[in-house]
């Protein structure tokens, strides 16, 4: 099951909104290190499904959600939980490194 895909409308009620952790993929289709993590994410969203949301922001079609979280390079990887910002990550890391930040945010 791919990681589903949000824009401004369904943005604060998925993200913001939620309960539980929410991981979130800011990402554009132009850029390489979003297309090498794309595969990851859907797998995360798998592995993850019924403990944490996995889902993607492509930032040139929901600008200010990416603004809102102060986006400015990509991708940017942000764990919320109830709506709050625990954690963040600027580039790509690797497929661990992002797991780490949700099961931090999980185990917390």
């Amino acid at each position: 099951m791919p990681a589903v895909h949000l824009d401004n409308s369904n943005f604060k009620k998925s993200v913001e909104d939620a309960k539980g952790v929410v991981f979130v993929d800011f990402f554009a289709v132009w850029c390489g290190p979003c297309q090498m993590a794309a595969p990851i994410i859907d797998k995360m969203a798998d592995d993850y499904a019924g403990k944490a949301a996995i889902v993607k922001v492509d930032v040139d079609q929901a600008r200010e959600s990416a603004a809102k979280y102060n986006v400015m390079s990509i991708p940017t990887f942000i764990v919320l939980k109830d709506g709050e910002e625990v954690d963040r990550q600027i580039g790509f890391p690797g497929e661990d490194a992002l797991k780490a930040m949700v099961d931090r945010a999980l185990a917390s």
